[in-house]
């Protein structure tokens, strides 16, 4: 089973950045779109940004304009820069396939954002 390893939360101010990011062994990331997601305790986790093979992206509303995802086939990668970082942002964060979560989830990245 393929469990990606996520990594690059911390605890930023509002409004600064930061950037995360997401590997798994062997290349299978290379024949996937993928996608970033979110999830707050007791809410359900929800898609935030996703990238196709082509690397067409697309957003959650609440991120458009502030988020950019992107690949890297090469190194089996896929990242989020986040800037302009809201509390609204504080969450633990995944990666896995997009639009349907196919890879065991991993441990994910706390994301904190304090106002």
């Amino acid at each position: 089973q393929v469990q990606p390893v996520e990594s690059g939360g911390g605890l930023v101010q509002a409004g600064g950045s930061l950037g995360l990011s997401c590997v798994a062994s062997g290349s299978i990331f290379s024949i996937r779109s993928m996608g970033w997601y979110r999830q707050a305790p007791g809410k359900q986790r929800e898609l935030v940004a996703g990238i196709t093979l082509r690397s067409s992206t697309n957003y959650a509303d609440s991120v458009k304009g502030r988020f950019t995802i992107s690949r890297d086939n090469a190194k089996n990668a896929v990242y989020l820069q986040m800037n302009s970082l809201k509390p609204e942002d504080t969450d633990v964060y995944y990666c896995n396939t997009f639009p349907t979560a196919y890879f065991t989830w991993g441990q994910g990245t706390q994301v904190t954002v304090s106002s």
